[in-house]
């Protein structure tokens, strides 16, 4: 039962930060969109930052709790499976460790954003919001199917 709610939590704040992922390149594209309305650009930065923050907690206790998953039976030995051999949860950590540095390179942008510094257009951060997808779909993928 504890290994149940542990990865119940896991997944409540794996889905609050892949909110982050997808929702802060949208921000960054109406910043560029926002062009000289420096009121509007200035909201949009500071929802972007608090997002980004937001997103940072919730990978924080994501990563506690998977780490938990993962390393937890040497801590609750019984209580925990052990995921010793599991060649697919490392083709997830990779897949997220490629989610997390989108998302530090999305924290950047808006950084630069902040301090005047130019974005790419709104096209090309359109088309880079949609990235993140497809690897979700493959960690989605190789978490249902433990291909390997």
């Amino acid at each position: 039962m504890t290994y149940l709610w542990i990865k119940s939590f896991h997944l409540l704040f794996v889905m609050a930060w892949m909110a982050t992922v997808f929702y802060l390149p949208r921000i960054l594209v109406n910043v560029a969109e926002a062009g000289s309305e420096p009121a509007v650009k200035a909201r949009l930065v500071l929802m972007g930052r608090r997002l980004y923050r937001f997103g940072h907690n919730m990978f924080g206790l994501a990563f506690l709790l998977g780490l938990t998953l993962w390393q937890g039976w040497r801590v609750f030995p019984g209580v925990l499976p052990n995921f010793g051999d599991a060649h697919w949860l490392h083709a997830k950590l990779a897949l997220v460790a490629l989610l997390l540095a989108y998302f530090i390179w999305t924290g950047r942008m808006l950084k630069r954003s902040e301090s005047g510094g130019a974005l790419p257009s709104s096209k090309t951060l359109r088309i880079m919001n949609e990235l993140p997808v497809f690897v979700l779909l493959g960690v989605i993928f190789l978490v249902i199917a433990k291909p390997f």
